[in-house]
């Protein structure tokens, strides 16, 4: 059975549509308009495993911030739709992943409950013309609309590239382990028996 899913989302700042297979091959296409973030989404596909199509136009002339934001909205939507059930899947995910100068550790758990926890500090405020804040809404946005608990920490780190590449990478390899199936899980792997 594939797990996939797919959203439309029309508001008077940004317009979206999105499609997401978590039993893919990494592949993507991602145009959202801003340079920085469809880098990001490129690596979190490739390093999850996952299938991620992104079309987003957004008031870009205000700023970043409605766009990135509200993909995370998407993005969090359509993993809790794509997983379904949650039966037979390993549900817990963690990596700490060294990027250079810069170490990050991300543990998830797709409980249906969300909780964000965000202990990281940019040391600059911009990539680019991406705000280094944006990288906070964005995971924010996807773990209150993913229903999952996200726990992001920096440990080191001198580069705010470097950095945010760190968690979009890590918490796609977290999030490859929790959904992936067990075949020795029978059932949701919970001892209430739903999530």
């Amino acid at each position: 059975m594939s797990r996939k899913a797919s959203i439309k989302r029309d508001t008077a700042e940004t317009q979206i549509e999105l499609s997401l297979e978590l039993d893919g091959s990494g592949q993507s296409d991602i145009q959202t308009g801003v340079g920085f973030f469809d880098h990001m989404l490129t690596l979190l596909a490739r390093h999850a495993l996952f299938d991620l199509s992104v079309k987003a136009n957004g008031d870009l002339e205000v700023d970043y911030h409605h766009t990135v934001e509200d993909v995370g909205i998407c993005l969090g939507k359509t993993l809790c739709e794509a997983v379904g059930d949650k039966k037979g899947i390993t549900r817990y995910g963690s990596i700490t992943l060294p990027m250079e100068e810069t170490l990050v550790t991300t543990a998830l758990d797709l409980s249906g409950r969300s909780w964000f926890v965000f202990d990281v500090q940019f040391p600059t405020e911009k990539i680019g013309q991406f705000d280094t804040e944006l990288v906070r809404e964005f995971w924010q946005a996807f773990a209150s609309n993913g229903l999952l608990n996200l726990h992001q920490v920096l440990h080191h780190g001198g580069n705010s590239h470097h950095i945010s590449e760190g968690l979009f990478k890590g918490t796609a390899r977290a999030l490859r382990q929790a959904v992936t199936i067990d075949p020795r899980q029978q059932g949701v792997p919970s001892s209430k028996g739903v999530l």
